[in-house]
C-alpha cells in the first residue's frame, strides 16, 4: 500500500491463548489498532502470512489456533494519510451546526479519496474550508465522513468536524434515528401513497447491490413507503422512506438530531427497478438524480429536535 503517511515497519504477531478461535480480520484489527476494513484491504493485498503461508482476503474469517504466527507486511495505516485540501472544488453548505456541516453531492463527485493523491472529492472541498475535519472519526483518507452515497449519486452528505459529534451522528444512524428521505423517479403513473414490507438482501458487495428476496430466504425485513409527489409524462417523482423492522426501539432522548433532505431529480434518470406494491401492482425504476435536468430545484436541509 502506498500512501504519504508514515509507513509501518513489518510486523510478526503470535496468537495468544485468550484469542483462540478468532478471526484472522479481527485479530489484525486488535492486534495493529486498526479498523477491521482496514484489515481487510491489507489481506487483500497479499500483505498477510499465516505460519509462514502467504493469505488472502477471502482468509479473512479463518479462525486462528493458539501459538499460529501472523506475519503482516509494511503498510502505511489510514489514519496517517491525508486528504489533499480543494479549494477550487465548489462546496454548497445545506445546514451546520456546531461540530457538523451536511453539504451538497453532485453525482460524479466521490465523498472522499479512496487512495492517497487522488482529487476531486466532496472531502477535499471540505477539508480546504475546515482543516480542522482531519483526524476526526476514522481520520486519514475518511476524516469527518458520517456516511457515503455512491458516486453517480446525488444527495446530502454529513460530515462531523469534531470528534464528539461524530460519535454521536455515527451512533445515530446506527441507531436509527435519522430521517432519511428519498426522491426518485418511478416509470408509470402513481397516485397517492402505499407501504410496502419487503426482505431484503445483499446480492453483490462490489459493486453493492441490493435485491428483493423471499420471506423464507431471509434478508432484512424493511417497510417501504412511498408517496406521489409529481407526474413527469410517462413517469412520476416519488418521495420514499425506508425503515428497517428488525430493530428494537430505542430511547431516543431529548435531543434527538434530525435530518429531514429533500432533493428533486431529472427526467431521465430512472436506473435500478424495484416492485412497488404488491403482485400485479405498478413497477417502480428508482433512479440515481445527476446534477443536471431538474438539479436546479429544492434542496433542503434542516435540524430539528423531536
Amino acid at each position: 500500500m502506498s500512501g504519504s503517511g508514515a509507513s509501518e515497519t513489518p510486523r510478526r504477531l503470535c496468537v495468544r491463548s485468550a484469542d483462540a478461535g478468532i478471526r484472522l480480520d479481527r485479530f489484525l484489527s486488535e492486534r495493529l489498532g486498526i479498523s477491521r476494513n482496514e484489515a481487510r484491504e491489507i489481506l487483500a493485498a497479499g500483505l498477510v502470512a499465516v505460519d509462514g503461508r502467504a493469505v488472502s482476503g477471502k482468509a479473512k474469517g479463518a479462525r486462528l489456533a493458539p501459538a499460529v504466527r501472523v506475519e503482516v507486511g509494511a503498510f502505511t495505516s489510514r489514519a496517517t494519510r491525508t486528504v489533499p485540501a480543494e479549494p477550487e472544488v465548489p462546496l454548497r453548505v445545506l445546514a451546520r451546526g456546531e461540530g457538523w456541516l451536511a453539504v451538497e453531492k453532485p453525482a460524479g463527485v466521490p465523498v472522499h479519496p479512496l487512495r492517497t493523491g487522488e482529487r476531486g472529492t466532496l472531502l477535499g472541498a471540505v477539508v480546504a474550508r475546515h482543516p480542522e475535519i482531519r483526524g476526526v472519526g476514522e481520520a486519514g483518507l475518511r476524516s469527518g465522513v458520517v456516511h457515503r452515497l455512491d458516486v453517480d449519486t446525488s444527495g446530502v452528505v454529513v460530515f462531523a468536524t469534531t470528534q464528539p459529534v461524530f460519535r454521536q451522528l455515527r451512533d445515530a444512524f446506527a441507531a436509527h434515528r435519522i430521517d432519511k428521505r428519498y426522491r426518485a423517479i418511478a416509470l408509470g403513473a402513481l397516485e397517492g401513497e402505499a407501504r410496502v414490507e419487503l426482505h431484503l438482501a445483499v446480492a453483490r458487495h462490489r459493486p453493492a447491490r441490493v435485491r428483493v428476496v423471499d420471506a423464507r430466504a431471509g434478508g432484512r425485513r424493511t417497510a417501504l413507503r412511498w408517496r406521489a409527489l409529481e407526474p413527469l409524462g410517462p413517469a412520476t417523482l416519488v418521495e420514499i422512506r425506508v425503515h428497517r423492522l428488525d430493530h428494537r426501539p430505542r430511547d431516543h432522548g431529548a435531543h434527538e438530531l434530525v435530518l429531514v433532505v429533500e432533493h428533486e431529480v431529472g427526467h431521465d434518470d430512472a436506473r435500478e427497478a424495484l416492485r412497488l406494491g404488491t403482485a400485479g401492482g405498478p413497477r417502480g425504476v428508482f433512479g440515481r438524480s445527476r446534477s443536471g435536468g431538474r438539479s436546479g430545484g429544492r434542496r433542503r436541509g434542516r435540524r430539528d429536535r423531536r
